[in-house]
């Protein structure tokens, strides 16, 4: 009933937005360029970079912690980029981080909002060829190998099972905004543990989104090729990060240039045997094995079918929803 009403309300929806979007967007406030450098302690602070995006954690004297993001070789004129802006500043999603502002002198700086908890890769364990390995050798050499890796970052916070689910759920939410309920969809989002945010109560936010993501070398475009459950070719690759996203929550290792190890874990025949060898060992016992059933379900669907998914986003929010939200049986 709920996916035949979204079909039905969809096109107004969209109307709606392109009467209430076609104006310029007004009060974008300019932050000095060297209030950015010294906020960014002289841009040092680097949260994560790609060949067009350098992002840098930012305390203001105000004592608000946000995101930077430098947009590197963005050749197309001032007037692309301000068409930009405003279309990132006109999205409002609780699980998108916003954009407050911009500046424009020495550097193309974008000024989002608040990152009081830093990135998801923050607070996961480890390097996953640590966890690989562990497969191999004996518990206890095991268990010393991770606890020495846990020393090796002592602020960090560890997530528990209850954040985790919540972090999936906020992602997905967040896609099916973006790529349902938005004209253009958009399409060009990055989805990792380095550019997922996490605001004071460990709210996911994306921050990769527009402009030139992550793994693209040009700017949002129009699709009209897309169905509109999301099941073409141009929601392959963010099915397939997702998928990848949620294995990241579950073993609490970051993918970032390891993802492989992580998707030929979850497409082995006989996967199931070692996954008390992969699970974060911070979850210890606490964690619902139902749950855990059922996002390992929608990890493997979304990285099965490479650039054809068999499931959309749609499907997968409404599938977590009944699988986690509801009551168990």
């Amino acid at each position: 009933m709920d996916h035949r009403l979204i079909r039905k309300l969809r096109p107004r929806l969209l109307a709606w937005l392109r009467r209430s979007r076609s104006g310029r967007v007004l009060f974008m406030k300019r932050f000095p360029y060297k209030d950015i450098k010294r906020a960014t302690d002289g841009f040092q602070s680097i949260m994560y970079t790609t060949s067009h995006i350098a992002a840098y954690k930012a305390r203001f004297q105000d004592g608000g912690v946000v995101l930077i993001k430098e947009m590197r070789d963005y050749d197309q004129g001032k007037d692309a980029f301000y068409r930009e802006v405003q279309l990132l500043g006109r999205l409002h999603h609780r699980h998108l981080l916003a954009l407050k502002g911009l500046s424009t002198g020495h550097r193309r700086l974008l000024v989002f909002d608040n990152i009081e908890r830093g990135s998801l890769k923050e607070h996961l364990t480890g390097n996953i060829l640590s966890r690989i390995l562990c497969m191999h050798v004996s518990e206890n050499q095991c268990k010393n190998l991770i606890f020495t890796l846990l020393l090796s970052d002592p602020i960090r916070t560890p997530l528990d099972w209850k954040t985790r689910l919540q972090i999936v759920i906020g992602v997905v939410a967040a896609l099916e905004y973006l790529l349902l309920f938005n004209e253009p969809p958009m399409y060009h989002v990055s989805i990792s543990s380095s550019s997922i945010m996490l605001d004071e109560n460990f709210n996911a936010k994306l921050s990769d989104v527009g402009l030139q993501s992550s793994g693209e070398n040009y700017v949002t475009v129009p699709h009209t090729s897309c169905a509109k459950d999301c099941m073409g070719q141009e929601c392959g690759n963010i099915m397939f990060q997702l998928g990848v996203l949620i294995l990241e929550l579950i073993t609490g290792q970051s993918s970032d240039d390891r993802a492989a190890d992580l998707v030929q874990w979850i497409r082995e025949y006989r996967f199931c045997s070692s996954i008390h060898k992969m699970l974060d060992p911070d979850l210890g016992n606490s964690y619902d094995s139902r749950e855990l059933k059922s996002l390992l379900a929608v990890a493997k669907l979304c990285v099965r079918y490479g650039d054809k998914p068999k499931i959309s986003i749609l499907q997968v929010l409404r599938y977590l929803h009944k699988k986690i939200e509801s009551p168990h049986d």
